[in-house]
Parts: structure tokens; sequence; C-alpha cells
């Protein structure tokens, strides 16, 4: 998954970072493994910046597939230099592991910046969103779902996130973590956390590391409720040299 590594509060007009990564191995076990993201941020209007994060994973284990995930998350920022800034939020989803065969949701809240400057960024959100998933299956964990392939509901979401440069910024950690509650079942919540560290190579060009803790307390039956992923791989990161005014 895509994490917060590009700051939408940054002034300059347009910023991007991509990285893929890979691996094919046959004989006496054969994988396939492609893991791509794409994240940018832009400002089409004054006072106002966009940002998008997205990455894709497919797996494959002796011709079975394992996973073949999309993600997609979308904001809307006005004025992110302030303090104290409001967003939008869209974002699309699957997991073929969790046999979800789509989520989206769409919401609005605010954001809070703790701190923010050349080394270390800290920032505290909170939003309520409505989603809606699409699932593979009508047999869930949790009976009051079960005949049901699709469950729609209201959540709320609290977020914290940020970096710190180390070592004389030849390190950066980043790190975050989030609670998705729904408002009319306390059995139906999501938790994820995530830690990482960028080594800077050359001129934009990056090693990092991800691990990433996740729960969801809703699933089909014997789909397990935690996830624990750890990734790495090579980064590029680019900013524009014309600020925004």
């Amino acid at each position: 998954m895509v994490k917060a590594q590009i700051n939408e509060s940054d002034t300059e007009k347009f910023q991007i970072r991509t990285s893929f990564t890979g691996n094919f191995q046959k004989g006496n076990v054969e994988i396939l493994t492609l893991k791509s993201k794409l994240e940018f941020t832009l400002v089409p209007v004054k006072n106002w910046v966009f940002k998008s994060q997205n990455s894709g994973l497919y797996q494959e284990f002796s011709e079975n597939k394992a996973d073949n995930d999309i993600f997609s998350r979308n904001y809307l920022y006005f004025k992110p230099n302030k303090k104290l800034y409001p967003f939008i939020i869209s974002y699309l989803s699957g997991n073929f592991r969790r046999k979800i065969d789509s989520r989206y949701f769409i919401g609005a809240g605010l954001t809070y910046q703790i701190i923010n400057n050349n080394k270390n960024v800290l920032k505290f959100s909170a939003s309520t969103i409505y989603e809606n998933t699409q699932y593979k299956t009508t047999s869930y964990n949790f009976e009051e779902y079960n005949d049901n392939d699709r469950i729609s509901l209201w959540r709320g979401t609290v977020y914290l996130g940020g970096w710190n440069y180390i070592l004389e910024k030849k390190i950066r950690v980043y790190y975050d973590a989030f609670y998705q509650p729904a408002f009319n079942n306390n059995n139906n919540y999501r938790t994820q956390a995530d830690m990482g560290f960028d080594f800077p190579l050359w001129k934009g060009l990056s090693f990092n590391t991800l691990y990433t803790i996740s729960h969801e307390n809703v699933t089909p039956i014997k789909i397990k409720k935690d996830d624990k992923i750890l990734t790495f791989g090579f980064a590029y990161n680019f900013k524009s040299t014309s600020k925004n005014k």
C-alpha cells in the first residue's frame, strides 16, 4: 500500500514518486510477484492541492493466483499550508485474498499539522466516510452480515502519521496508523500501522522498505483478520522547481 511520503503542504506545484518491483522464480517452486506504486500531488488552482496514492500487487504461486489487488486513495485539500485545513477523500480498492471484489468510500475531514519543517513532519486527521464493499461471498465471521454480498455503512477515521530525517538526512523514517470504526456496529472496525525507511541514493532515487500490520474485524468465513507485509525496493521522487505562491 502507498503511504504518505509526499507532503501536500509543500510549496511545489507538482511532486511525483513512483516505484516498481518484481520477482520471478521457476523450477522446484514457481513464484511471480509484481508490485507497483505511484503517488503524486498537483496544484490545479490557487489554494487547492490534489494528492493521489495508487498501488497494485499481483502474486502467483505455481500458477495459482494469491493476490490481485488495487488501491487508489485520492484527496482534495484546501489551503494545506495552514495549521488546520479541510479535505475531501475518495478511495477505491480490491483485495483478492480477503474476497473483496470492490470497495469504495467517500468522505471529508480535517487535518492538523502538529509539526512541519525540513526534518520532521507529524500530522493528525479525523474524517467521516460512507463506505460500500462488494464481497465475493455471503458468509462472514459475524452472522448479522450473512446472506449479503454487499455491506454499506458510515465510518469514522482517526489518523496519525509523519516522518523524520536522521543521521544528517541520510535516512528518513516514516510511519502512520489509523483506526476506522463503524458508527452502527462495534464489531465492524479496521486498524492499520506502518513503519518504513528511505535510504537516499542519487538525485531522487532511494531504496525503501515498509512493514505493514493490518486488522479487519469483519471478514468472510475462513479469512484471517490480520495481515503482515514487508516490502522493499527502489523509488524515484521528483519535485518541480516552480513554487506555489
